[in-house]
């Protein structure tokens, strides 16, 4: 008698799964502006650590408001050190090495990659995430039109130290494994898993910071600067990891990681509305191709438009 072997149905996104994204999306681009008014104070691991202390603070105090025992989920306390590991520590800390000597725009464009590594790293380690063209064919629209938004500036960085480089494309790769890593967490809430994630990041960000910029001076911190670092605290990290475990949960690591294509075209349209910035040409055509490569990897419209020149 032979025995058949079941294949996981495929991951996709729901409609829903989409509105998450784009949330996220949103909230991510908007921590640059939090970002960029604390940097200036605060030097970038101490802020590092600020970000992931108040967001674990503000999810242990929302578990215990909801009843909910985060001491239950101990059995997976290795696991949430990973995911503080690769998910925070190491990509937080490459990214700003190579932020020293990298243009922004360059950055934008390395760091937009995750998806491509995310895809290739499931298709080996998974058996729900397949590599499919529409998933390629729409990653590579994305990463092309966040080259076009960027513009003739961003291209001029790409002579950047190879190191550097390589740093960014490091945490990436971080990004990548961790989003995988989150999938072992099924049956865990997000919340929960977001907390587990942001505790471990605390205790392993307390050392490092100590080490490289000892002690912080609260005193110099202004209530401005405070209000931006609880912002990116709670709203850009604990908030924002809730949505973003329950997207891998719902929709998988690759469909999770698309949101590093978003990034980017939040940044810039915030930017337009609270900072005045104009948009110029390239601006409209890198968000259409981003558009189109999420239409394409979504797959639903292609479908129709073929069922349509059927009938």
């Amino acid at each position: 008698m032979s025995v058949r072997t079941i294949m996981p149905k495929p991951l996709t996104m729901t409609g829903y799964a989409w509105l998450q994204l784009l949330l996220l999306g949103a909230i991510w681009g908007g921590s640059f502006f939090f970002a960029r008014i604390a940097v200036q104070i605060v030097p970038p691991l101490t802020l590092v650590l600020f970000r992931v202390a108040i967001a674990a603070l503000a999810l242990h105090l929302y578990l215990m408001s909801r009843g909910i025992n985060f001491w239950n989920y101990h059995q997976h306390a290795l696991g949430f050190a990973g995911l503080g590991i690769l998910n925070n520590v190491i990509p937080f800390s490459l990214l700003f090495i190579g932020q020293t000597v990298l243009g922004a725009g360059l950055e934008s464009i390395l760091n937009a990659t995750t998806p491509i590594w995310t895809v290739i790293i499931a298709a080996l380690l998974t058996v729900d995430e397949k590599i499919t063209a529409n998933k390629l064919a729409g990653i590579l629209l994305g990463i092309f039109g966040i080259v076009v938004m960027m513009g003739p500036g961003a291209l001029t960085g790409l002579g950047g130290p190879l190191w550097a480089e390589l740093a960014v494309i490091g945490a990436t790769l971080s990004y990548a494994f961790a989003t995988i890593l989150a999938k072992r967490f099924k049956g865990v809430p997000p919340t929960v898993t977001a907390t587990g994630q942001m505790t471990a990041s605390t205790l392993i960000m307390i050392p490092v910071m100590l080490l490289h910029d000892g002690a912080p001076d609260l005193a110099s911190i202004d209530s401005s600067v405070w209000s931006a670092i609880i912002a990116l605290g709670i709203l850009s990290t604990a908030f924002a990891y809730i949505l973003f475990f329950s997207i891998v949960q719902a929709a998988g690591a690759t469909n999770a990681s698309l949101v590093t294509l978003i990034v980017p075209v939040s940044a810039i349209l915030l930017g337009t509305i609270f900072l005045g910035e104009r948009l110029a040409v390239h601006d409209f055509i890198g968000m259409a191709l981003i558009g189109c490569g999420l239409l394409t990897i979504d797959g639903r419209l292609l479908t129709a438009v073929r069922n349509r020149q059927k009938a």
